[in-house]
Protein backbone atom coordinates (compact mmCIF):
# COMPACT_ATOMS: atom_id res chain seq x y z
CA UNK A 1 0.00 0.00 0.00
CA UNK A 2 1.38 3.77 -0.49
CA UNK A 3 2.35 5.40 1.95
CA UNK A 4 0.45 8.09 3.67
CA UNK A 5 1.42 11.92 4.62
CA UNK A 6 2.69 12.15 7.97
CA UNK A 7 2.13 15.86 9.42
CA UNK A 8 4.04 16.88 12.77
CA UNK A 9 2.87 19.54 14.31
CA UNK A 10 4.41 21.31 17.50
CA UNK A 11 1.52 21.93 19.85
CA UNK A 12 1.19 22.72 23.25
CA UNK A 13 2.30 19.96 25.57
CA UNK A 14 4.16 17.86 23.13
CA UNK A 15 3.63 16.89 19.55
CA UNK A 16 0.75 15.98 17.38
CA UNK A 17 0.91 13.68 14.23
CA UNK A 18 -1.50 13.68 11.81
CA UNK A 19 -2.14 11.54 9.32
CA UNK A 20 -3.72 13.08 5.91
CA UNK A 21 -5.76 10.09 4.18
CA UNK A 22 -5.64 10.89 0.13
CA UNK A 23 -7.96 9.76 -2.45
CA UNK A 24 -7.56 9.11 -5.99
CA UNK A 25 -9.71 10.97 -8.36
CA UNK A 26 -12.65 8.74 -9.76
CA UNK A 27 -11.64 6.03 -12.27
CA UNK A 28 -8.20 6.59 -11.44
CA UNK A 29 -5.96 4.43 -8.83
CA UNK A 30 -3.37 5.67 -6.30
CA UNK A 31 -0.40 3.01 -7.20
CA UNK A 32 0.84 2.01 -10.75
CA UNK A 33 3.93 -0.08 -11.53
CA UNK A 34 6.09 1.06 -13.94
CA UNK A 35 10.06 0.08 -15.41
CA UNK A 36 11.35 2.19 -13.05
CA UNK A 37 9.19 0.85 -10.07
CA UNK A 38 6.30 1.02 -8.09
CA UNK A 39 5.03 4.38 -7.38
CA UNK A 40 2.08 6.27 -5.59
CA UNK A 41 0.58 9.06 -7.22
CA UNK A 42 -1.12 11.79 -5.03
CA UNK A 43 -3.40 14.33 -6.52
CA UNK A 44 -3.27 17.48 -5.20
CA UNK A 45 -6.33 19.75 -4.92
CA UNK A 46 -6.04 23.67 -5.33
CA UNK A 47 -8.27 26.73 -5.04
CA UNK A 48 -8.90 27.83 -8.86
CA UNK A 49 -5.52 29.19 -10.26
CA UNK A 50 -5.74 32.63 -11.50
CA UNK A 51 -3.57 35.03 -13.98
CA UNK A 52 -2.62 36.81 -10.38
CA UNK A 53 -1.50 33.41 -9.28
CA UNK A 54 2.29 32.69 -8.21
CA UNK A 55 3.23 28.98 -8.82
CA UNK A 56 6.13 29.55 -6.04
CA UNK A 57 3.26 30.26 -3.38
CA UNK A 58 0.71 27.65 -4.60
CA UNK A 59 3.62 25.02 -3.58
CA UNK A 60 4.47 26.38 -0.63
CA UNK A 61 0.45 26.10 0.14
CA UNK A 62 -0.45 22.73 -1.23
CA UNK A 63 2.17 20.70 -1.77
CA UNK A 64 5.66 21.96 0.29
CA UNK A 65 4.88 20.28 3.43
CA UNK A 66 4.00 17.31 2.46
CA UNK A 67 7.36 16.06 0.40
CA UNK A 68 9.53 13.60 1.12
CA UNK A 69 12.52 12.73 0.62
CA UNK A 70 12.63 11.75 -3.15
CA UNK A 71 9.10 12.84 -4.12
CA UNK A 72 9.02 14.23 -7.26
CA UNK A 73 6.30 17.17 -8.47
CA UNK A 74 4.12 17.00 -11.43
CA UNK A 75 2.63 20.12 -12.38
CA UNK A 76 -0.27 20.36 -14.83
CA UNK A 77 0.80 22.98 -17.96
CA UNK A 78 -2.62 24.38 -17.79
CA UNK A 79 -1.77 26.53 -14.34
CA UNK A 80 1.31 27.16 -16.21
CA UNK A 81 0.26 28.87 -19.09
CA UNK A 82 -2.50 30.48 -17.04
CA UNK A 83 -0.27 32.27 -14.44
CA UNK A 84 1.86 33.56 -17.29
CA UNK A 85 -1.25 35.00 -19.06
CA UNK A 86 -1.34 32.65 -22.03
CA UNK A 87 -5.09 31.86 -21.21
CA UNK A 88 -7.70 34.20 -22.95
CA UNK A 89 -11.43 34.74 -23.11
CA UNK A 90 -12.87 33.37 -26.26
CA UNK A 91 -14.78 37.08 -27.01
CA UNK A 92 -11.54 39.15 -26.56
CA UNK A 93 -9.60 36.46 -29.50
CA UNK A 94 -10.42 37.74 -32.90
CA UNK A 95 -10.53 34.81 -34.97
CA UNK A 96 -9.64 35.19 -38.64
CA UNK A 97 -11.24 34.15 -41.70
CA UNK A 98 -8.36 31.50 -42.27
CA UNK A 99 -8.71 30.05 -38.30
CA UNK A 100 -12.31 29.46 -39.14
CA UNK A 101 -11.71 27.50 -41.85
CA UNK A 102 -9.32 25.03 -40.96
CA UNK A 103 -10.36 24.38 -37.80
CA UNK A 104 -13.14 22.35 -39.56
CA UNK A 105 -11.05 20.12 -40.57
CA UNK A 106 -9.64 19.16 -37.67
CA UNK A 107 -10.21 15.54 -35.86
CA UNK A 108 -11.64 16.46 -32.39
CA UNK A 109 -10.61 13.61 -29.98
CA UNK A 110 -12.55 12.56 -26.51
CA UNK A 111 -10.16 13.90 -24.41
CA UNK A 112 -10.17 17.74 -25.61
CA UNK A 113 -10.77 20.24 -28.07
CA UNK A 114 -7.51 20.84 -29.38
CA UNK A 115 -7.78 22.71 -32.66
CA UNK A 116 -10.79 22.36 -33.06
CA UNK A 117 -12.59 25.75 -32.96
CA UNK A 118 -11.79 28.89 -34.54
CA UNK A 119 -10.62 30.58 -31.31
CA UNK A 120 -8.02 27.75 -30.76
CA UNK A 121 -6.98 27.38 -34.26
CA UNK A 122 -6.38 31.46 -34.18
CA UNK A 123 -4.29 31.04 -31.47
CA UNK A 124 -1.97 28.36 -33.17
CA UNK A 125 -1.64 30.86 -36.12
CA UNK A 126 -0.33 33.50 -33.64
CA UNK A 127 1.97 31.62 -32.09
CA UNK A 128 3.43 29.26 -34.73
CA UNK A 129 3.10 31.32 -37.91
CA UNK A 130 0.59 31.61 -40.72
CA UNK A 131 2.96 30.11 -43.19
CA UNK A 132 3.82 27.29 -41.55
CA UNK A 133 0.40 26.42 -40.66
CA UNK A 134 -0.69 25.86 -44.30
CA UNK A 135 1.70 23.96 -45.17
CA UNK A 136 0.90 21.66 -42.55
CA UNK A 137 -2.43 22.21 -43.07
CA UNK A 138 -1.40 21.07 -47.16
CA UNK A 139 0.74 18.08 -45.34
CA UNK A 140 -1.92 16.97 -43.68
CA UNK A 141 -4.19 17.01 -46.27
CA UNK A 142 -1.99 14.83 -48.33
CA UNK A 143 -1.11 12.52 -45.49
CA UNK A 144 -4.53 11.77 -45.16
CA UNK A 145 -4.89 10.41 -48.67
CA UNK A 146 -2.82 8.05 -47.41
CA UNK A 147 -4.37 6.91 -43.99
CA UNK A 148 -1.42 9.38 -41.77
CA UNK A 149 -2.79 11.53 -38.94
CA UNK A 150 -1.14 13.88 -36.86
CA UNK A 151 0.55 15.09 -39.71
CA UNK A 152 -0.17 18.64 -38.90
CA UNK A 153 0.66 18.44 -35.37
CA UNK A 154 4.12 16.48 -35.95
CA UNK A 155 4.52 19.86 -38.34
CA UNK A 156 3.94 22.54 -35.78
CA UNK A 157 5.30 20.75 -32.68
CA UNK A 158 4.43 20.98 -29.28
CA UNK A 159 3.25 24.64 -29.14
CA UNK A 160 -0.12 23.51 -31.12
CA UNK A 161 -0.32 20.27 -29.53
CA UNK A 162 -0.21 21.93 -26.17
CA UNK A 163 -3.18 24.60 -27.54
CA UNK A 164 -6.38 24.07 -25.72
CA UNK A 165 -10.23 25.04 -25.50
CA UNK A 166 -13.16 24.67 -22.99
CA UNK A 167 -15.03 21.35 -22.72
CA UNK A 168 -18.32 20.61 -21.44
CA UNK A 169 -16.28 19.48 -17.98
CA UNK A 170 -13.83 22.38 -18.01
CA UNK A 171 -14.29 24.41 -14.62
CA UNK A 172 -15.44 28.08 -14.76
CA UNK A 173 -14.23 30.63 -15.50
CA UNK A 174 -11.94 28.55 -17.82
CA UNK A 175 -15.23 27.07 -19.76
CA UNK A 176 -14.99 30.52 -21.43
CA UNK A 177 -11.23 30.69 -22.36
CA UNK A 178 -8.89 29.04 -24.80
CA UNK A 179 -4.99 28.80 -23.69
CA UNK A 180 -1.30 28.13 -25.45
CA UNK A 181 1.16 26.03 -24.42
CA UNK A 182 3.74 28.02 -21.18
CA UNK A 183 6.41 29.48 -22.34
CA UNK A 184 9.72 28.23 -21.30
CA UNK A 185 8.81 24.92 -19.49
CA UNK A 186 11.85 23.86 -18.83
CA UNK A 187 12.88 27.04 -17.12
CA UNK A 188 9.64 27.17 -15.27
CA UNK A 189 10.66 23.05 -14.09
CA UNK A 190 13.89 24.33 -13.07
CA UNK A 191 12.78 27.46 -10.55
CA UNK A 192 10.11 25.52 -9.12
CA UNK A 193 12.77 23.01 -8.48
CA UNK A 194 15.08 25.26 -7.16
CA UNK A 195 11.93 26.72 -4.61
CA UNK A 196 11.14 23.27 -3.33
CA UNK A 197 13.91 21.40 -3.91
CA UNK A 198 12.85 18.34 -5.51
CA UNK A 199 12.44 17.24 -9.09
CA UNK A 200 9.42 18.63 -11.14
CA UNK A 201 7.70 17.86 -14.33
CA UNK A 202 5.83 20.74 -16.49
CA UNK A 203 3.38 17.90 -18.28
CA UNK A 204 0.74 17.60 -20.67
CA UNK A 205 -1.88 15.06 -19.40
CA UNK A 206 -4.75 13.09 -20.98
CA UNK A 207 -6.12 10.03 -20.60
CA UNK A 208 -4.39 9.04 -23.83
CA UNK A 209 -0.62 10.08 -23.54
CA UNK A 210 1.10 12.35 -21.50
CA UNK A 211 3.66 14.91 -23.00
CA UNK A 212 6.61 15.97 -21.02
CA UNK A 213 6.90 19.39 -21.46
CA UNK A 214 9.52 20.56 -19.53
CA UNK A 215 11.62 19.05 -16.36
CA UNK A 216 14.07 20.06 -13.53
CA UNK A 217 17.30 18.77 -15.15
CA UNK A 218 18.05 17.44 -18.35
CA UNK A 219 18.39 13.31 -17.33
CA UNK A 220 15.13 13.42 -15.66
CA UNK A 221 13.85 10.57 -18.00
CA UNK A 222 10.71 11.15 -20.10
CA UNK A 223 9.81 7.76 -20.05
CA UNK A 224 9.12 7.95 -16.23
CA UNK A 225 6.97 10.87 -16.54
CA UNK A 226 5.22 8.66 -19.36
CA UNK A 227 4.63 5.67 -17.24
CA UNK A 228 3.91 7.02 -14.37
CA UNK A 229 1.11 9.12 -15.72
CA UNK A 230 0.07 6.54 -18.34
CA UNK A 231 -3.69 7.06 -16.98
CA UNK A 232 -3.27 10.40 -15.81
CA UNK A 233 -4.29 10.36 -12.17
CA UNK A 234 -5.34 14.15 -12.31
CA UNK A 235 -7.95 13.21 -14.17
CA UNK A 236 -10.01 14.48 -16.95
CA UNK A 237 -12.53 16.62 -15.80
CA UNK A 238 -13.40 19.24 -12.89
CA UNK A 239 -11.32 17.35 -10.18
CA UNK A 240 -9.21 20.57 -9.64
CA UNK A 241 -5.92 18.85 -9.05
CA UNK A 242 -3.27 20.53 -11.14
CA UNK A 243 -0.36 19.00 -9.16
CA UNK A 244 0.64 15.81 -7.91
CA UNK A 245 3.20 14.21 -5.70
CA UNK A 246 5.09 11.24 -6.90
CA UNK A 247 6.53 9.10 -4.26
CA UNK A 248 8.37 5.57 -4.54
CA UNK A 249 6.91 2.49 -2.95
CA UNK A 250 8.69 0.34 -0.88
CA UNK A 251 8.90 -2.83 -0.94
Amino acid sequence: MPQNFVKICEIEGGTEVKIMELTPNEGKTLEITTDFGDYARYPVKTHVIMKEDVLEDVLDKYVREDLQDGDTVFVSEKIVAITQGRAFRLDEIKVSRLARFLCKFVYKPDYGIGLGRPETMELCIREVGRVKVLFAAFCSGVGKLFGKRGVFYKICGMKARAIDGPCDYTIPPYNNYAKMAPDKPHEVAQRLSSHINHPVYVVDANDIACTVLGKSAPDLPDAFAEQVFADNPLGQSAEQTPLCIIRAIEP
